[in-house]
């Protein structure tokens, strides 16, 4: 479980492709203290830790991951948004993200507010149920974030100075892809009303 706050990028220092598979390794500011087999968010994908040494560690993602997340489209070099799993005692300072990514948008726009970004998002819904709702929580390559102007296919985010230096929004551009989570309590909701009304297409 995550809470959508990001700790800080990672930078990508190896891919290896193995069959479907792709074993990503990353260096980091805390890889001294992370343990094989913990969990982390890896721009809102959550994976296992598999191998780590001093200054590295590696996480391995399957093909199903690499369909539905921008992960496979990581370079040497390029930065990843990282958060570990929440504590049982911590506070839940963004919203309830799982680290299962339901697909991806791309960015449709960049605007500067005066110190602040405007980010447009479209996206093609792959169920019914994944949309956004003004002012609802959304994740963002494992950013959580508050949906303005939101729309059938697009909505928007606005980004503050922080979030833009100390993650991956400073590298999104037009035409960048992203990895969305769409708001769990939403998705359930959703679905019990699409089950609703199939079940009364049925009587």
């Amino acid at each position: 479980m995550f809470s959508g706050i990001i700790e800080e990028f990672a930078v990508v220092q190896n891919i290896e492709h193995d069959k479907e598979n792709v074993h990503i390794t990353l260096s980091c500011s805390f890889v001294d203290e992370l343990d094989i087999d913990q969990s982390i968010s890896h721009n809102g994908v959550c994976l296992t830790v598999v191998k780590k040494d001093a200054t590295t560690y590696t996480v391995t993602a399957i093909k199903e991951t690499l369909l539905k997340s921008n992960l496979g489209d990581l370079h040497i070099g390029g930065k990843v948004n990282l958060e570990r799993s929440m504590p049982m005692n911590g506070r839940l300072d963004g919203h309830i993200v799982q680290g299962h990514v339901d697909q991806t948008a791309v960015c449709a726009d960049v605007t500067e507010a005066d110190g602040s970004w405007y980010y447009t998002f479209e996206y093609e819904p792959s169920q019914a149920d994944y949309i956004t709702v003004e002012k609802g929580s959304v994740s963002v390559n494992g950013v959580s974030l508050t949906v303005v102007n939101s729309k059938h296919k697009s909505f928007q985010v606005a980004i503050i100075p922080y979030t833009y230096d100390y993650t991956n929004f400073h590298e999104i551009l037009p035409g960048t892809k992203v990895n969305l989570e769409f708001d769990i309590i939403g998705k359930y909701i959703a679905k019990y009303l699409q089950l609703q009304g199939n079940s009364g297409n049925n009587e």
